[in-house]
């Protein structure tokens, strides 16, 4: 990994930090699949690995692109989003409190409201981005951690994350940021005063929806992060060596998927907004977007790939996800192919979630394909 220090992010991603393996003189970084490694005589491990369960070569090459690309200091692999995420908050005490916003990823949003109610450590929720409601949430000496999805799932809210930062820090706790949707391509929100930072690598990270994996960032070698590093070597939460050189040969491609998912978003969320039959249309992208002047500030380069749209009936939206062609309807989201999602009804009850919401994650196929398919199915919904 002999990439020059001073080259953007974008070739240490292209080149997955560049250099050749020693032993081969291989351009493509080599899967190792070995479970156990080899002791020395003197019973010391001379390779810098033990056990593949928390270390292996695989693992430091792609942990290692990820912390370069979030300017963090060390970067963890996890099985899935939720193994980072759930790792984060079982490093907690019983009665810490988290604060975490109203709008968010629905899974985890639902596993700490059960964990929570297990007394697992104490939970609010707070509106999104709303400074003077986090100041009233926050317990100085009890309060742990303040979780922020920025921009959030599905509807596209926008949180500073430099102001959440110093609120949360003046009452001593720690700022963690799903950037999942944004990635480091688009923020860092490292740079911008958090202490760790999230992905589902499921989505972006890895881009062609064929692995599951999860990953944390950290700002800084501290106690918080050895009780993380601790939790993931004990629990076994890390991915396999082979889902961990998927992520990493997809990371190569990132700064190229994001770039043209980003522009067809905006392209997509543009034409939406002058559709006579859509009610609204929720990406920070358009001018309109609450959100917008904070988004231009933390993310550079777009806006991410969700475009949210209102069409006024639940049933409406079932006709209008039902009557597309190039959108496949399946949950997830960040990859090469775009989606829709209907997304109430995956939620299911005590969802935040609009029922009339349609979720899209615009892939890189042609703008204007994706654009056409979305006003022949809003005009064959509306028949």
């Amino acid at each position: 990994m002999d990439t020059p220090s001073d080259v953007k992010r974008s070739t240490l991603a292209a080149q997955a930090l560049g250099g050749s393996d020693p032993a081969t003189r291989a351009v493509v970084p080599p899967l190792v699949a070995s479970a156990p490694y080899e002791r020395a005589p003197d019973g010391t491990y001379p390779g810098g690995h033990t056990y593949t369960r928390d270390q292996n070569p695989t693992y430091d090459r792609c942990e290692a692109l990820l912390a370069r690309l979030e300017d963090g200091r060390e970067a963890l692999l996890f099985g899935s989003g939720m193994a980072a995420a759930t790792t984060v908050f079982e490093t907690l005490a019983p009665g810490d409190h988290v604060v975490a916003p109203a709008e968010m990823y629905w899974t985890i949003r639902s596993w700490l409201q059960h964990a929570a109610s297990r007394g697992r450590f104490e939970l609010d929720l707070v509106p999104n981005g709303d400074h003077d409601a986090l100041r009233r949430a926050l317990r100085p000496g009890a309060t742990r951690i303040v979780w922020v999805e920025t921009p959030s799932n599905p509807t596209c809210v926008i949180t500073d994350i430099a102001a959440t930062a110093e609120i949360t820090h003046a009452a001593g706790a720690r700022v963690v940021v799903d950037s999942t949707v944004a990635t480091p391509v688009l923020c860092r929100p490292l740079r911008l005063g958090a202490d760790l930072v999230m992905h589902s690598a499921t989505k972006q990270l890895n881009g062609h929806s064929d692995v599951l994996a999860g990953a944390l960032v950290t700002a800084r070698d501290d106690e918080p992060w050895a009780r993380i590093r601790h939790e993931r070597a004990n629990r076994g939460a890390v991915l396999g060596p082979f889902e961990a050189w998927l992520l990493l040969r997809g990371m190569r491609t990132l700064f190229l998927r994001v770039a043209r998912s980003a522009e067809n978003a905006q392209q997509v969320a543009e034409a939406l907004a002058r559709h006579p039959d859509v009610d609204a249309v929720l990406y920070p992208g358009l001018p309109d977007h609450p959100g917008h002047a904070i988004a231009g500030r933390q993310m550079q380069g777009g806006f991410g790939p969700i475009v949210s749209f209102r069409v006024g009936t639940a049933d409406r939206a079932r006709r209008v996800a039902g009557a597309l062609r190039l959108f496949r309807n399946a949950t997830s989201l960040g990859g090469v192919e775009s989606l829709v999602e209907h997304r109430a009804p995956v939620e299911g009850p005590g969802t935040p979630v609009p029922a009339d919401l349609l979720r899209l994650s615009v892939g890189i196929e042609d703008a204007g394909d994706l654009i056409a398919d979305l006003e022949q199915a809003l005009a064959t919904a509306a028949r």
